[in-house]
């Protein structure tokens, strides 16, 4: 009996984050996986949210019209270009869904957001995947692949999951490169971590053309993963397609008050700022003492391999489980070496290294 089929390509998608395969294992008290901001959200943020409850049962009829005038406001944008999500994933999927077909291409760095090539798959598009240099995207080799089906180049910048980053002048050389009818989506998920002098922010890319558009999200620095509330900046018709094909009522008017509230508090996210990078600075250093190899990270997580065989990553992570963190592991080849860390709190990031400075040398 014949039954409804979904879209081929569909059956490509599988997870790309390895959970922990030991049920017996106790709960994590210990959570560096997800990259959630382990400080939290401003406290002005949470009340405004438990105040919006009050209202919970109607619906927030424009979060556009909420949002956007205070994210202008705090990152000098235009309100006018700017429009909302669940969280920056909705936003991405929404570009996918109005650029990609059947005879287009979505190209990405081959190790970059390993969720991306979920985008194309599920609209019948193809997929580049462009060797990278280290993690990092190679604009050269993108630029290389480049072709007359191309219509979205996504660079997540930094990347996610190893860190890395293209400075202002390498993201500008590969959207000179780029025909006028591909667009290239900009990923600046993490963007409020950066300390390299020569990254420069996207939003100045896409104000200076016509095919750029930025993903944000309120769910990193914010501390507010749990809401979804992300947004898009970008041309006047990307802007208008992506609201077009937009959920009715795609965010909860606590999650919108959490957010508008959580721009306003400025002190609260220049101290997670600095915390994040002192103890990502730190965590390198203890990592590399250790005989690991940490990529140079730009965001709230640091990328370690194992080196040794006998020492392998997998284990690394069986042994932190074991003694209840929980990290991340990916199921991509290129990563089988490989952890992820999030950046937490101090007291949390020492047990981390103990346990591993323990299992390296036997004890664990």
């Amino acid at each position: 009996m014949a039954v409804p089929r979904a879209k081929s390509a569909i059956d490509k998608i599988r997870p790309h984050m390895i959970g922990a395969a030991d049920t017996t294992i106790s709960p994590a008290a210990i959570h560096l996986n997800s990259n959630e901001s382990v400080y939290g959200p401003s406290p002005h943020a949470a009340a405004a949210a438990r105040a919006a409850v009050a209202g919970i049962e109607r619906y927030l009829e424009d979060p556009d019209a909420a949002l956007a005038p205070a994210i202008a406001r705090r990152f000098g944008l235009q309100a006018d270009l700017i429009t909302i999500g669940q969280g920056s994933d909705d936003l991405l999927a929404r570009l996918a869904r109005a650029y990609l077909g059947p005879g287009t291409e979505l190209m990405r760095s081959v190790n970059g957001y390993l969720k991306v090539p979920n985008y194309a798959y599920a609209n019948d598009a193809a997929l580049i995947s462009v060797p990278d240099d280290n993690f990092k995207p190679s604009v050269d080799r993108m630029i290389a692949a480049i072709s007359e089906r191309t219509r979205i180049i996504y660079i997540a910048s930094p990347e996610n999951p190893a860190g890395t980053y293209l400075s202002g002048v390498e993201l500008r050389r590969l959207h000179a490169a780029m025909p006028n009818d591909a667009l290239l989506v900009i990923d600046s998920a993490y963007e409020e971590y950066v300390d390299a002098p020569d990254y420069e922010p996207a939003h100045k890319l896409v104000e200076e053309s016509g095919n750029v558009v930025m993903c944000r999200t309120f769910s990193k620095i914010f501390g507010l993963a749990g809401a979804r509330v992300g947004w898009a900046y970008g041309p006047d018709d990307v802007i208008d397609t992506l609201r077009r094909i937009a959920l009715t009522f795609p965010v909860a008017s606590p999650s919108a008050a959490a957010a508008i509230a959580a721009l306003e508090d400025h002190a609260h996210t220049s101290f997670v700022r600095s915390a994040n990078l002192g103890s990502r600075t730190w965590l390198t250093s203890e990592l590399e003492g250790l005989g690991l190899q940490v990529v140079p990270s730009q965001a709230n997580f640091v990328l370690v391999k194992f080196p040794n065989p006998e020492k392998t990553a997998e284990a690394a992570d069986a042994a932190l489980r074991a003694r209840g963190i929980s990290v991340r592991r990916f199921a991509s080849p290129a990563f089988h070496d490989f952890i992820r860390i999030t950046i937490g709190r101090p007291e949390e990031l020492r047990a981390c290294v103990a346990v591993i400075s323990s299992f390296l040398i036997g004890d664990g």
